[in-house]
């Protein structure tokens, strides 16, 4: 019989898979779609043209991660952005973002700001390190019990409590303001420009169906600053072949430690058994059984549609139905004839900025109305747009000559209002947001030789995430670390013995990180092999 049954075979399953085989596990990953890597694949959009149509930049994926299941020798390669971000402004100026060119070009706005940026970037650095240490740890839990129960999370409790001791007070400051303050409140606070903020709110929104000044947006600033590329901390970067190379890497280590990997194998059920977990049963009908399931999906889907309600404890399941998912989230990818040539820095012939995030959002309350234009009428009709020409760093993505555009908008409702339905209204929000970036690069719609478009529904039905929610549940206070999925199970194990939890819905959250992955592992491992560190870290 199996060790271990995992459901979904994206990035956080395949890492949780490897680390479970190397601990001595016999490991099944069952796959619904036809090809491994979840939300973080490679595909074939428009003949001759391919791209990472989902997730689709890195930076957050966890150097330990990376190292363990030396993803190297399975052929991932990352390269770094030549630039960070291009802010192009409706009056003709721009902003670009970059290490050692930041501080010049913030100048060109406000030398206040720019006088400003060593300081605001030690601080955030300083968040980014404590984050960079809780990522791999399992947060202090909630537990009910003796003493013998209590402890161990008192003692983790109290470690965490002892190194947020030792910060400098400046530092735990920063904290609370990061964990409490919107973005834009927090930014106020350094900056006085608005093309600086925005380069920097910008994270705020991402997957984040929210305001710049929505309280608790500040802590998505920093979950999106903590990561690094090839060592360097803060970067962005890209894997070449897409974000399926990291997948299909992911795949191989797994499968070279002895991991079966099943795809076209979708799991209608959770198979219990006195109170237990015990196997599945797919939706063809075949009954797996193993010794624990490891769960991968959003939480919502897993505890509302594969588990036996009648197992769950009422407010646990209360609390899951109401799970806050849906990023502001409509995804596009774009087959080019020729890149885009923006009025700003114009020519189609390949620079710095064609390499960059480039960000069509001027401010923060630009950002701010298309939010509350979304709530009203279901999208904004001035879109936030970041949009990626991976192309021009990985020559593997489309034919000679022509480029690929990875476009991530922001804001549109996760769910229409009036029960509006996003099939009748995917083109014309897609020609919209074509629209806002031609307006700033005049050759781009008539360079558009092709298109796939991701709606939030789209993206719930393809890849399982529900509202189109790419962090399998908001990052707010109520929905992180120890409160991760729910308080008293932010250990990666749920209310049915035997049952965990390994995807992004547990900590610390989304992005391609493979941290839930690794967590959840050494924690089944423990339950499973009874070692405390067996095979993880």
């Amino acid at each position: 019989m199996r060790d271990a049954i995992i459901i979904g075979a994206g990035h956080n399953g395949l890492v949780s898979a490897f680390y479970l085989a190397r601990g001595g596990l016999k490991v099944t990953v069952l796959e619904r779609r036809p090809v491994v890597g979840g939300a973080a694949v490679t595909e074939e959009f428009h003949p001759g043209f391919r791209n990472s149509v989902a997730a689709y930049t890195v930076s957050l994926l966890h150097p330990r991660v990376i190292g363990d299941m030396d993803l190297g020798r399975h052929g991932l390669r990352i390269v770094e952005r030549p630039l960070a971000n291009l802010l192009p402004l409706d009056d003709g100026r721009y902003l670009k973002i970059g290490a050692g060119k930041t501080a010049t070009e913030v100048a060109r706005f406000s030398p206040r700001d720019a006088e400003r940026l060593e300081d605001y970037q030690r601080q955030l650095d300083g968040a980014a390190e404590l984050l960079r240490a809780l990522v791999l740890q399992t947060p202090p839990n909630r537990v009910e019990g003796g003493w013998f129960a209590v402890l161990p999370e008192l003692i983790k409790a109290g470690r965490l409590g002892g190194r947020l001791g030792k910060l400098p007070l400046a530092t735990q400051r920063e904290l609370l303001d990061l964990f409490t303050k919107s973005a834009g409140d927090y930014l106020d606070g350094w900056f006085e420009s608005d093309p600086i903020k925005a380069a920097y709110g910008f994270d705020s929104i991402v997957g984040n169906y929210a305001s710049p000044y929505t309280p608790g947006s500040a802590y998505v600033l920093l979950h999106h600053v903590f990561g690094e590329v090839n060592g360097r901390k803060g970067a962005w970067g890209h894997a070449i072949g897409g974000m399926g190379a990291i997948t299909a890497a992911m795949a191989k280590a797994a499968q070279a430690r002895g991991v079966e990997i099943r795809t076209d194998c979708a799991v209608a059920e959770v198979l219990l058994e006195r109170g237990r977990a015990a196997g599945v049963v797919t939706e063809r009908g075949e009954r797996l059984d193993a010794r624990v399931v490891v769960s991968n999906l959003n939480p919502r889907l897993l505890y509302t549609r594969l588990v036996d309600p009648a197992a769950l404890p009422d407010d646990f399941l209360r609390r899951m139905q109401a799970w806050r998912c849906g990023s502001g989230t409509f995804r596009m990818n774009v087959a080019l004839s020729e890149l885009p040539d923006f009025r700003c820095l114009p020519g189609t012939q390949a620079a710095e900025h064609h390499g960059s995030g480039i960000i069509i959002a001027p401010s923060l309350q630009y950002m701010e109305r298309a939010y509350h234009d979304a709530r009203a009428h279901g999208w904004s009709r001035q879109p936030v747009v970041e949009m990626l020409i991976p192309s021009t760093l990985d020559t593997t993505l489309a034919p000679p000559g022509c480029h690929v555009a990875s476009l991530f908008c922001q804001h549109v409702a996760p769910q229409l209002p009036d029960g509006a339905s996003w099939d009748a209204h995917r083109d014309s929000v897609a020609d919209l947001m074509i629209d806002t970036v031609d307006r700033h690069a005049p050759n781009f719609r008539r360079s558009v030789l092709g298109r796939q478009i991701m709606s939030p529904l789209d993206l719930e039905r393809t890849f399982g995430l529900v509202g189109g929610d790419i962090f399998h549940g908001a990052l707010g206070l109520d929905q992180l670390f120890s409160a991760r999925p729910m308080l008293g199970h932010a250990d990666y194990r749920g209310p049915v013995p035997g049952l965990y939890t390994c995807g992004a819905g547990a900590h610390p959250g989304g992005g391609v990180t493979g941290a839930p992955g690794h967590n959840a592992a050494r924690e089944v491992l423990r339950d499973v092999t009874g070692r405390r560190n067996s095979g993880s870290a």
